[in-house]
């Protein structure tokens, strides 16, 4: 199917910030047939190196929204689930609000948080992920846009908790399948941009149990006070630290139904968790978003999807798979 490109929004995908201009261009080549919610993983074994995850670079993407998505309801009734990483608490030297930094504090977010690393074509490219709670304990939540673009599944897909500057303190968990909301994955729609992978057991245990995992809300609500995290590797970041953005956020009143905070994180931050209820001192919270796009003449905003019914149809896909 054609897509015309906007570009009023920027995608933080695959490494980069990515922009364009509000006004129609050529639609561009039409997806496969098999426009399917779901992709089974084709990875390479030890294709990711140290030098290979460093040198990972930020890919120019064009994204363009799709039609706008109904608004919240009385129907669309929150939907809880728990975290399964209790930790003791860390002292925690932050500030709210921040504009970007690193994050200086400990707690569960520093596990639970990592870098994702992919092949798209014949670049390589990374973003930011979460592992979440899950019934088969090995789900990781990023951007739609982190697992699939025009029109294509990326390969060799893999999560890296806790990176460290080419290092991988628990591992590197290689996906099996990967997944977006429907709308992601048959027509790209910004409103909708969630994935999620899972990920094969390593040294016997899964994903949850290795770094533990991170609750997530559905149907949630706006304007929150939130915490959002992400491993930036586009300048002044370099995507070796996992850096945070903290604030009240608002709702996006251009072109769809996202989430706002004030945040100067930049590419490769994409599909880095959002959360609500941040305890700074255990690193725990209950996530309700992901990093997803940026407008150029807005700059130091960040804009990410809501989690609707959309995202949690996405979500029990993965977590039963």
């Amino acid at each position: 199917m054609n897509r015309h490109r906007t570009a009023a929004s920027v995608l933080l995908a695959a490494g980069a910030l990515i922009a364009g201009a509000l006004t129609a261009a050529t639609p561009s080549a039409a997806a496969p047939a098999d426009a399917s919610a779901s992709f089974k993983q084709q990875h390479t074994r030890g294709f990711w190196t140290a030098e290979r995850m460093r040198n990972a670079t930020p890919l120019d993407v064009t994204a363009a929204p799709g039609a706008g998505r109904t608004a919240v309801t009385a129907s669309d009734r929150p939907t809880a689930i728990a975290p399964t990483a209790p930790v003791s608490p860390t002292a925690s030297p932050t500030a709210f609000p921040q504009a970007g930094g690193a994050w200086t504090g400990g707690g569960a977010v520093v596990k639970t948080s990592g870098r994702v690393f992919f092949t798209m074509g014949d670049r390589t490219a990374s973003c930011s992920g979460d592992s979440i709670t899950s019934a088969n304990g090995s789900t990781v939540i990023t951007a739609g846009h982190c697992v699939k673009y025009q029109g294509a599944w990326h390969t060799n897909w893999v999560f890296v908790p806790a990176y460290n500057n080419g290092n991988a303190p628990y591992g590197q968990w290689s996906a099996t399948k990967t997944f977006a909301t429907d709308q992601w994955a048959a027509s790209e729609d910004m409103n909708m941009d969630v994935g999620l992978a899972v990920v094969a057991p390593l040294n016997g245990q899964t994903l949850s149990q290795a770094v533990g995992a991170q609750g997530v809300l559905f149907n949630g609500g706006y304007n929150k006070k939130m915490y959002s995290f992400g491993f930036p590797a586009a300048a002044p970041y370099d995507g070796t630290k996992l850096v945070y953005c903290s604030g009240n956020t608002g709702k996006d009143f251009l072109l769809t139904k996202d989430h706002s905070l004030g945040c100067n994180m930049t590419g490769g931050s994409s599909g880095g968790p959002w959360f609500q209820d941040f305890n700074e001192a255990t690193g725990l919270g209950t996530q309700v978003s992901v990093n997803s796009f940026g407008y150029t003449f807005l700059p130091n905003r960040m804009y990410g999807p809501y989690f609707g019914n959309e995202a949690k149809a996405a979500y029990d896909k993965a977590q039963n798979s």
